[in-house]
């Protein structure tokens, strides 16, 4: 089974993140793999093992992402393909999933694409979904159950849904989006680890691609982000003195009357 899975670079969910001038300041961040697009690979490997076949990365993010993407190799994945060029950063969603549709477009004949259901950084669970609607692929997100009839070239997803799940079935390929539970991502080894610098990785500009720079990045993009903005500072809490039942007393008060919250 050949499969492909959209790595993304993003922020260690443990950062703490400083906003500056309208900006997010990234100096002093640390970066990881998206921690949804693990379980995307986790999920493209273990379908490898039991069918055979490869499975390849395909990322969009800067020269500094390297060395997060090849976390991926070291879990086992077989090759990358990596978009690097200046022209491509900065995009919004269409602009990302135009870029990796292309991209992808170069690439041959494939089973399954696989992508985290949204990337931690902006939250937006907009790629997948946009990347399987200009490749004209069916697509299912947010799953939490998959199996897989390689033979009929099939596939059956379970999403979990308000009150229950929902059962969706589809041929393939298509574009699947993982949610977590999907699987238990799988650490590298240190033989992975070791085997990860010795494995293709691409590096492609807009000519491999047959894009135009105004097509993808920022000058590809439907939305604009005006400015970042903190959330506004919370006021310190109040400590309430006295005695149980007339410290009670006052909050109930503080609650009602100024507060105005029951």
């Amino acid at each position: 089974m050949n499969s492909i899975v959209c790595l993304k670079e993003v922020p260690d969910t443990e950062a703490r993140i400083e906003v500056r001038d309208g900006k997010v300041v990234e100096e002093g961040i640390q970066y990881v793999v998206n921690p949804y697009d693990e379980f995307a690979l986790e999920e493209a490997l273990k379908w490898q093992e039991q069918n055979g076949g490869k499975v390849t990365l395909v990322s969009l993010g800067p020269e500094r992402a390297r060395e997060s993407i090849l976390k991926g190799l070291a879990m086992g994945a077989d090759e990358v393909y990596h978009l690097s060029a200046e022209a491509f950063q900065n995009g919004d969603s269409y602009a990302t999933a135009k870029a990796l549709a292309a991209a992808i477009s170069k690439l041959g004949e494939y089973d399954a694409i696989f992508c985290g259901r949204q990337a931690v950084d902006d939250d937006n669970a907009a790629v997948g979904i946009m990347l399987a609607e200009i490749l004209d692929l069916p697509h299912v997100s947010v799953v939490s159950r998959l199996e897989i009839d390689i033979d009929a070239k099939s596939a059956k997803a379970r999403r979990d849904i308000e009150g229950g799940q929902e059962v969706v079935e589809l041929p393939l390929p298509a574009v699947i989006t993982a949610q977590k539970g999907l699987n238990e991502p799988r650490y590298p080894s240190f033989r992975g680890i070791r085997q990860a610098r010795q494995k293709p990785f691409v590096q492609w500009g807009l000519e491999d691609v047959g894009l135009a720079a105004d097509e993808v990045g920022a000058a590809g993009s439907k939305l604009e982000i005006v400015a970042v903005l903190p959330p506004p500072e919370r006021p310190a809490g109040r400590i309430i003195e006295g005695e149980p039942d007339e410290a009670a007393r006052k909050v109930v008060h503080l609650l009602r009357d100024e507060a105005k919250v029951i």
